[in-house]
């Protein structure tokens, strides 16, 4: 099997991951644990594993002016995203969070003009508006709440930070990907999102009653930890050395198919007219957005 199918391969599961993750974190919060100190756990988890699986592999050397975008690279991906993820899963629903985070490739593209000089076309200059009209129509015109999500419109829009801090992580990561390996580089990531994430979410952490725990809330925990933190993040690392950064974003378009037939069939959310038509938009202005043009 080629190195190519390989990266596809790991793209993909991290997709599936990643779908199951908007129900399965879901119920965790906030009765379990709060987003914050949910946050904490999963770097603090990851990070152990990852400097665990270090001392398994040589160590290499990281060059002196890698050093701010690696600290970039772990505010973007391991902060500012995990952290807008989590609350606004915490105030809206698996369904919205599944929805809206496909803007990232949307997100990508801008970010990818500004920062890359990349030429966006009328043909994606009419995606962008329209992935971005389907984000607003549920903001604005949703359910502003339902049971267990407080504030919708609040927690969509955070959803809209957490996808473009991930874009931004994207774009930042590709260069490290091609000269380190993917082991030194996780360990580094969530070396630094610990500490940046330790005072914000520290209160939390330090509220969960962890003796009391039942294996329902446990199982929950390590998926988040293990399968959507360390796996994930170790999947698109890998698939990042053969795919581009918008190949990557692509395959988040699995995730609102999988993620609503989880949640569905959990009986944790609902399908909804007005949610189906801002994700035709969103799928919509994706495609139009991240389209190649035709070579002759």
């Amino acid at each position: 099997m080629n190195k190519r199918v390989l990266a596809l391969l790991a793209a993909t599961a991290a997709s599936a991951i990643y779908g199951a993750n908007h129900t399965i974190a879901k119920g965790l919060m906030p009765d379990v644990i709060a987003p914050f100190g949910f946050i904490l756990l999963r770097v603090l988890g990851a990070a152990l594993v990852f400097w665990a699986l270090s001392l398994f592999v040589p160590s290499e050397k990281v060059d002196r002016r890698d050093w701010f975008r690696i600290v970039a690279c772990a505010f973007f991906g391991m902060v500012l995203n995990m952290l807008m993820f989590f609350k606004g899963l915490s105030l809206s629903t698996p369904i919205n969070s599944s929805v809206v985070i496909t803007l990232a490739p949307v997100l990508l593209l801008v970010l990818s003009a500004i920062f890359l000089k990349e030429r966006i076309t009328w043909l994606k200059s009419v995606g962008i508006g329209l992935g971005l009209g389907g984000a607003l129509l549920l903001i604005l015109f949703g359910l502003k709440t339902q049971p267990n999500a407080p504030n919708i419109p609040l927690g969509n829009m955070l959803f809209i930070v957490n996808a473009a801090s991930y874009s931004v992580y994207l774009i930042l990561v590709k260069p490290l990907v091609a000269k380190y390996s993917s082991i030194t580089l996780m360990k580094l990531f969530f070396l630094f999102a610990v500490i940046m994430n330790l005072p914000i979410g520290i209160h939390e952490f330090t509220n969960v009653a962890w003796g009391e725990l039942g294996w329902s809330s446990i199982w929950r925990l390590a998926f988040v930890v293990i399968g959507t933190t360390v796996l994930t993040y170790l999947f698109n690392i890998y698939a990042l050395k053969q795919l581009s950064p918008s190949t990557i974003g692509a395959f988040i378009y699995l995730q609102p198919l999988l993620a609503a037939f989880i949640a569905v069939l959990a009986g944790s959310d609902t399908l909804t007219p007005l949610r189906g038509l801002a994700a035709v938009l969103i799928f919509i202005g994706v495609f139009l957005s991240t389209r190649k043009p035709r070579t002759v």
